[in-house]
């Protein structure tokens, strides 16, 4: 073998896309390229218009784009593949180089710049292999976007304008890009431009084009990917080890034949790489809205880590996160993600409670109790307060927040603590005989509770990190012990008798959905792994908080401080879903999990796709049938492919609803009277093998769709005023935080929709909806 072939990550996109027999082609034509780059059978030679670009024949019809990235000490070549395409997409204006500011190797094509933009910049495409015989099945040309008098006619202002091309240098735009992204004017011109550029180009071009200052733009995108080597423009090998390339194998050539070649790999974009691969001092948070990635970077921390452990076979690294079927996805996504079975066995994955019920089974020389849900406790709790003669003093439903976050939630012990303990966030304030006449409730609830052998999850996790802190402060004592004693033989004997004392539990703790955890859950967590250097990685958003656990991180003793990192572009959300949704939050405030505000300032699409609709019907029976209207429609689009194959669209579609009764309604809508199949959503994943997924809103938390319908977002649905309206005057700070929980889960179940979002009421809309939803009914689709 006298070649080294790497893939670019461009060319990986492009070979996705093409028939498989091409792709068969390709591994063909890879393997003789490494066996002699130079044989003339691959007429391989250097294109016209950038010598760094070399052109390889793969068929009669298709052209492998390569630039050399260097010989090695045994005069072996090594050789980038950029691109993959049929020879009449090849044209002399193609480029490579190297990025001044990241150190990457990186590919231009201008071929998918609008016809008029590149008129208007003097640049005219010219192929490299002319085709003297037409290709039947090639697309017909474009016709022009606009006549020449057109052209001639006023201009609008550039959409870069106030900005010059040493600017877009400095921050890191391609050269090619930069006198042709000047000229700009119209947004779709803008969109194609970035659609085939470099990352970096496209986040800054777009960051600018979105009113971003430079100085923003600096901060947020350029320095996040900045190289610290000095750069050498020509040196195409010291690029090639800073730039995201695949490795052309055995391993590649069976994902192309499978056809499922964007499997290969969970996708890091560069401005995350310096997130993952870092040490941190003490705990690290990355916050971001839907799609940013986050959590994204915490599978990818976890590759970094394990990497770096010393060889064993225990588990010294959790990835933990709220719910059980998150808890699979994660397992599912870092299988993909992790390919060595070894380095895979040492990460445990456990959603918290589980973690929790562990614990406490551990610990308990007698049976555990039974867990009930947050519903048959407050039924438990209406039973207390009927026997003490309190139904209508107290309501169970304030006593159970207090009892959750206020007395679990900071292990108060006793009646006196609970006189001093701070109350803040609950919003109604407690005399101290109103303090002692809920203790007193309390402390009969849990009684009743404890003579029912039941506890709730709250109570397992507060007992949890009890236990864990017990722990933790054995093992401080004894690191004190032997710091201070010499005393290695009394140490190593003492091992053997309680070897689990001697360490903690974990080494690295990663955390995903962190807004929706218990204090109890970070107390025990905090107890699990030693303080120091890259103990826990946390990625959260509160805006997508959708339980009502409100947390100060620092005062749990997780200090984030100086070691937090907010995402703000999206890689999943449509610029016009992601308008739609964050008019759903109407500039509410959320904490940051650290006695902060987080913001959603910033935050933006890098993708492009149709504007959701938004659809008013008189009653629920006719939502259902637009609904079913709807997903009929999305299902014979993509039941078959563009070659007519049929296609499995299982999971590529769903239906976020308001609450339980709705989505019985709904499953039975779509079985009985729309003839579509269906899978329910539930805590341990998907019920069912229907091609419709249909939830509750907070169900969709962690998942991502093709297309997503939200139904029943009428007035008094979201919210559910019948149950939060009493609040407003009793207790405005509950009623405020039921008003921005709502929100959440109608902005989580938006934010789902990858190329289609589709939001339909009937009545009145909701008012999170805005002015911009009509209050008349008859189905009418808005942009």
């Amino acid at each position: 073998m006298t070649a080294r072939l790497s893939l670019y990550q461009k060319a990986e996109q492009e070979l996705y896309k093409l028939d498989r027999s091409v792709k068969a082609k390709f591994y063909d034509f890879s393997h003789r390229f490494r066996e002699n780059p130079h044989s003339n059978g691959l007429q391989l030679k250097a294109l016209k218009g950038d010598s760094q670009i070399f052109s390889a024949r793969i068929d009669d019809s298709y052209r492998a784009l390569l630039t050399r990235t260097g010989t090695d000490e045994r005069g072996r070549e090594s050789w980038l593949v950029i691109a993959v395409r049929h020879r009449r997409d090849v044209y002399e204006q193609l480029s490579v180089a190297i990025n001044r500011v990241s150190g990457e190797i990186e590919f231009i094509d201008l071929s998918v710049v609008g016809e008029s933009a590149l008129r208007r910049a003097g640049i005219q495409l010219v192929p490299t292999e002319p085709d003297p015989t037409p290709d039947v099945d090639a697309a017909p040309a474009p016709e022009p976007e606009a006549t020449q008098d057109a052209d001639l006619a006023e201009q609008p202002l550039p959409l870069l304008a106030g900005h010059d091309a040493e600017l877009l240098r400095e921050l890191g735009v391609a050269e090619p890009l930069i006198d042709l992204a000047l000229t700009l004017t119209a947004t779709a011109d803008l969109d194609r431009l970035v659609a085939g550029a470099p990352l970096l180009s496209q986040d800054v071009l777009y960051g600018l084009a979105a009113g971003m200052a430079p100085d923003e733009v600096r901060a947020e995108i350029t320095a996040a990917v900045a190289s610290n080597d000095r750069i050498d423009l020509g040196d195409f090998g010291a690029a090639l080890a800073r730039t995201t390339v695949t490795t052309i194998d055995d391993a590649l050539h069976k994902v192309l034949e499978e056809g499922d070649f964007q499997a290969w790999k969970v996708f890091l974009h560069p401005t995350q790489a310096r997130l993952v691969d870092r040490d941190y001092s003490g705990p690290a948070r990355v916050s971001g809205g839907p799609g940013t990635g986050k959590t994204i970077v915490a599978l990818h921390r976890i590759h970094h880590l394990v990497r770096q452990l010393k060889p064993g076979r225990d588990k010294p690294i959790l990835l933990t996160t709220f719910t059980k079927n998150l808890a699979a996805d994660l397992r599912a996504r870092l299988t993909d993600l992790i390919r060595d079975p070894d380095l895979l066995a040492r990460v445990e994955i456990a959603h918290i409670d589980e973690l929790a019920y562990r614990i406490v089974s551990e610990n308990l020389t007698g049976s555990v109790k039974r867990r009930v849900d947050d519903r048959t406790a407050l039924g438990e709790l209406r039973t207390v307060l009927a026997e003490l003669g309190q139904q209508k003093t107290w309501e169970p439903e304030f006593l159970i927040e207090e009892w959750e976050q206020v007395v679990l939630g900071q292990s108060v012990p006793t009646r006196a603590a609970y006189f001093q303990t701070r109350r803040a966030g609950r919003g109604r304030p407690l005399t101290r005989p109103e303090r002692s006449a809920v203790w007193g409730i309390l402390d009969a609830f849990t009684t009743h509770l404890d003579e029912k052998g039941i506890e709730t999850w709250g109570q397992a996790a507060e007992r949890a990190a009890r236990y864990e802190m017990e722990r933790d402060g054995r093992i401080l004592a004894r690191q004190a012990y032997k710091d201070q004693v010499d005393g290695r033989d009394l140490i190593h004997r003492d091992a053997e008798a309680s070897m689990r004392d001697l360490k903690h539990r974990y080494k690295h703790i990663i955390v995903d959905e962190a807004q929706d955890l218990r204090a109890a859950h970070w107390k025990m967590l905090r107890a699990m792994v030693a303080p120091g250097e890259n103990d826990m990685f946390i990625a959260g958003d509160t805006h997508q908080r959708v339980y009502d656990n409100h947390v100060s991180l620092g005062s749990l003793g997780v200090d984030v401080r100086g070691r937090s990192a907010r995402l703000t572009l999206s890689y999943r959300t449509t610029k016009e879903i992601l308008a739609r949704a964050l008019t759903v939050m109407s500039g509410e405030k959320y904490d940051d999990l650290d006695e902060g505000t987080d913001t959603l300032s910033g935050y933006r699409s890098v993708l492009r796709g149709p504007v959701p609709e938004l659809s008013a019907y008189a009653t629920w029976e006719d939502e259902l049938d637009g609904l079913a209207t709807t997903l009929r429609a999305w299902r014979d689009e993509l039941a078959t492919d563009e070659d007519g194959t049929t296609r499995d669209i299982r999971g590529l579609i769903a239906v976020a609803v308001p609450d339980r009764d709705k989505v019985s309604q709904v499953i039975y809508h779509l079985a009985t009277k729309a003839g579509l199949g269906y899978a329910q959503l539930t805590s341990d994943g998907p019920r069912g093998d229907g091609e419709i997924h249909v939830g509750t809103m907070p169900r969709f938390k962690g998942l991502e769709y093709q297309r997503l319908v939200v139904v029943g977002t009428s007035d008094r649905l979201v919210p559910r005023m019948d149950t939060i309206e009493r609040y407003r005057t009793e207790d405005p700070a509950r009623y405020r935080r039921e008003l921005r929980k709502a929100r959440s889960m109608l902005f989580v179940a938006s934010t789902r929709a990858r190329d289609a979002l589709t939001i339909t009421w009937h009545g009145k809309a909701s008012p999170f909806l805005l002015d911009s939803a009509p209050d008349t009914a008859g189905g009418t689709a808005l942009g």
